[in-house]
């Protein structure tokens, strides 16, 4: 009875130990759950503490990441009372956001550029445009047309760039204002964005440091490589494309950057190289230039100069818009869809009316389909002229005018290449056989030089060069290619010939191009000047 009394006590006692351990060890996980979740939640406050209180993409990815913890519910309304501005009162947004599913509009702002486009329902775009409403361009008469002869009804300084291109890439869409509404809401919230981060009294060139950052920091827009643009260049042009893939040409990203611009009241001017666009703010005193093709990097302007190029042209907004069209018209160009190419090109036409380039093509184009009537009568109206930004005289217009070339040879200038030998060698095989027949063709015979130099054979270059010299002597670049050519050749008195013809065609028209004074020091280190 003893015996068995003492082993009952015993277990007892080992039984009463055993539990006071697991309780012990049950304490010790509790606490160490309470430690973890209170240094989780330090972590997530110091994560939060952590973001760019301007950042409005910062705070959505994080609320995004943690939607039902304290810290990511402030997220959602820091992010909110950013991107509105104050347009909104505190407890509007209390009441709505919680009714309106904002995902969507949140998916808009933190999307990456190769996540699928967003759709917006009714509610968000009449939210972002409540949100919006202190925006600039929201002042232009621009804002309220929906047609294209409401537009080219307006003065330039009154349309909505945006507003413009999109009604006329999307005029043969039956919703159209649905789909002007969609990219002009990722507008809106790409300036409240940007707005979030200025001050009221933020001067311009804060403005365009600002929006540089957001563009090619935040949003990383690129310029494509060139094996896609140049067989796609209309999906880095229009403006739909450029904001669905974040990358463009010169004339897409200058475009959204100037939408941006009128939304923030920057004044921008447009200024248009051959083949090139870019903007710039130039207040009287500083001129600074956005190489939208190079992050905004700001450029000297004489790098945009060239020989046959003295000035800069500058574009009013209404012109930008015929811009867009041309370079549409340029795509069909290219694959030689010459019908399509007149339409755009006389729809373009209706903003640049008395664009000399835009005849010069046209005419073309109309000598392409067989209305040579109306292309003569186009190339007539420039055949004499100089462009006035440039130095020498397009030659085309007078050589078909005299007989020296026909339809099929001025396509022949035109074809375009891929950098490839093959595709340089197919167009240098046709411009000769052209030239056989049309040895005079002034165009010919630069394209012909210009195979030469690309597949690196410089003899044969000069040349051609020199059967251009013989038929006109007036064209600087021509004289500028030759006295570089000569100089490779030891060929210094020629040279010399060459550099004084170029310099004198160029002063003619006010201009003095660095590349000649470059070429001029290099000779004369070399050569006396006879």
């Amino acid at each position: 009875m003893h015996r068995l009394l003492t082993q009952l006590l015993l277990f007892i006692i080992l039984s009463f130990g055993f539990s006071q351990d697991l309780l012990a060890k049950k304490r010790v996980k509790i606490k160490e759950r309470q430690m973890s979740e209170q240094t989780s939640a330090r972590s997530l406050q110091a994560l939060y503490s952590s973001l760019d209180p301007l950042s409005i993409p910062q705070h959505l990815a994080f609320h995004e990441l943690y939607p039902e913890t304290k810290e990511g519910k402030l997220a959602l309304e820091r992010a909110w009372n950013l991107l509105s501005g104050g347009t909104l009162a505190k407890e509007e947004t209390a009441t709505q956001l919680p009714k309106l599913d904002i995902q969507a509009i949140i998916s808009l702002i933190t999307r990456q550029s190769f996540d699928p486009p967003v759709k917006l329902t009714e509610d968000q775009l009449e939210l972002i445009s409540k949100i919006s409403v202190n925006l600039c361009n929201r002042k232009l008469k621009g804002r309220c047309v929906w047609t294209k002869e409401e537009i080219l009804a307006l003065a330039p300084d009154e349309v909505d760039i945006a507003r413009g291109l999109l009604i006329l890439q999307f005029d043969e869409t039956p919703n159209l204002q649905q789909e002007v509404r969609q990219y002009e809401a990722s507008i809106d919230l790409m300036a409240l964005q940007i707005a979030a981060r200025l001050g009221k009294d933020a001067s311009n060139e804060e403005k365009v440091r600002q929006i540089n950052r957001f563009i090619f920091q935040e949003m990383q827009f690129r310029f494509p490589p060139h094996s896609l643009y140049a067989n796609d260049i209309d999906l880095y042009t229009f403006l739909p494309s450029v904001l669905d893939s974040r990358q463009g040409v010169c004339l897409g990203v200058s475009i959204l950057y100037l939408s941006l611009a009128q939304r923030l009241d920057l004044p921008l001017e447009i200024i248009t190289p051959p083949g090139h666009i870019y903007v710039r703010y130039n207040n009287g005193v500083k001129i600074i230039n956005i190489e939208t093709t190079s992050r905004g990097i700001d450029l000297p302007s004489e790098v945009y100069l060239g020989i046959n190029t003295r000035k800069l042209q500058k574009r009013n907004i209404k012109e930008v818009i015929g811009l867009g069209l041309m370079n549409q018209a340029s795509v069909f160009w290219s694959k030689q869809d010459y019908a399509t190419t007149v339409a755009l090109y006389e729809k373009a036409k209706l903003f640049l009316p008395n664009d000399p380039l835009l005849k010069m093509f046209l005419g073309f184009n109309y000598l392409f389909i067989g209305k040579s009537t109306q292309g003569a009568s186009l190339l007539r109206e420039i055949r004499h002229i100089t462009f006035d930004e440039a130095v020498s005289k397009e030659s085309i217009p007078d050589d078909y005018l005299s007989g020296k070339i026909d339809a099929n040879g001025i396509k022949a200038v035109f074809l375009p290449v891929d950098e490839t030998r093959i595709s340089i060698v197919k167009k240098q095989k046709e411009l000769e056989q052209i030239l056989k027949s049309y040895p005079h063709y002034k165009a010919g015979l630069m394209q012909l030089a210009t195979t030469w130099l690309q597949l690196g054979r410089n003899s044969e270059a000069k040349e051609v060069l020199e059967q251009y010299h013989k038929i006109d002597p007036h064209n600087s670049t021509v004289e500028y290619y030759l006295a570089i050519l000569c100089i490779e050749r030891f060929d210094y008195n020629h040279a010399w010939a060459h550099l004084n013809q170029a310099e004198s065609l160029v002063l003619s028209r006010n201009h003095t191009p660095k590349a000649l004074a470059s070429v001029r020091e290099s000779l004369r280190r070399i050569s006396p000047e006879p």
